[in-house]
């Protein structure tokens, strides 16, 4: 007889609920569809022709902006926690020319993530598993560089995220994360990453910081990128995107809700953006 605690089974039923949030059925054919429009089914694309696929906020300059500060060079393994369809992921490759593994606990996102990644030419460098940031299905200490973007907002277990994304770095290795942090009170829901807050999971800048050194790491850099974001709410505000694209694509009907919701939310200043990068304790 299987026994649960209520920590564990409290623990299931939340990654059960975020896994219905991200579900996305039929994700790959309307992707295809989309695709279509420009290009030939059997046409190689580049990259950077994919602008839809940076689930997280300002898109691809924040993918971009973390690598940096992490330090992403060619010779290095990166793990890509919470690779959504596979953006980031597929312009670490192209960018640096490294090994990148995704995983995301949607299996519908990781499917339309290969399916992009095949129609890109990228399967020698980059490959997507389905699984939880909780418990990650990668050996310990086999990744140079762990990214993480928007994903810790869905986890109410802090403590173990981290010590498993401690777990699977390498000596001498770093963890960059640009997440949504909680600043004067709760956001406007439905959010992209919540519907309500039963699977909303707020720390503050500070919460995070001291949640990851008590993983086991050390802060090497933390700054507050909540301006940049409130430019990018307000800019989206002003030229809201096509709904065939981004947040549209993944959230369906819901897409002018969530995103005037998470514009609002960062410009009256109820949430942020923190991007961080810690070194595991005891590395150089």
């Amino acid at each position: 007889m299987l026994c649960l605690t209520m920590e564990t089974a409290v623990m299931s039923d939340n990654l059960d609920a975020v896994r219905e949030h991200y579900g996305a059925v039929g994700l790959r054919d309307r992707l295809k569809g989309m695709l279509a429009q420009s290009a030939a089914n059997d046409q190689r694309l580049d990259p950077a022709q994919i602008v839809f696929d940076h689930f997280h906020t300002r898109g691809l300059p924040a993918t971009a902006e973390l690598a940096a500060l992490t330090g992403v060079a060619s010779e290095h393994t990166v793990l890509d926690v919470g690779s959504g369809i596979g953006g980031p992921s597929r312009y670490l490759a192209a960018t640096f020319g490294c090994a990148v593994t995704g995983v995301d606990l949607s299996e519908p996102f990781v499917d339309a993530a290969r399916y992009l990644t095949e129609r890109t030419g990228q399967t020698d460098l980059v490959r997507f598993e389905v699984g939880s940031a909780l418990d990650l299905p990668v050996s310990t200490q086999s990744f140079d560089v762990v990214l993480l973007q928007h994903v810790a907002m869905n986890i109410v277990d802090r403590p173990r995220l981290y010590r498993e994304i401690r777990r699977v770095l390498r000596p001498g290795g770093r963890f960059g994360t640009y997440d949504i942090v909680t600043r004067d009170g709760s956001p406007f829901y439905p959010v992209p990453w919540a519907l309500t807050s039963e699977t909303s999971f707020l720390l503050s800048a500070d919460q995070t910081r001291r949640t990851v050194e008590d993983a086991g790491f050390r802060l090497l850099e933390m700054r507050d990128d909540s301006i940049k974001a409130q430019e990018w709410a307000g800019n989206l505000q002003k030229n809201p995107p096509p709904p065939s694209l981004a947040i549209g694509l993944l959230s369906g009907a819901g897409f002018g809700e969530v995103t005037t919701n998470l514009g609002r939310s960062l410009l009256e200043g109820k949430v942020g953006v923190l991007t961080a990068v810690f070194a595991p304790v005891g590395a150089s």
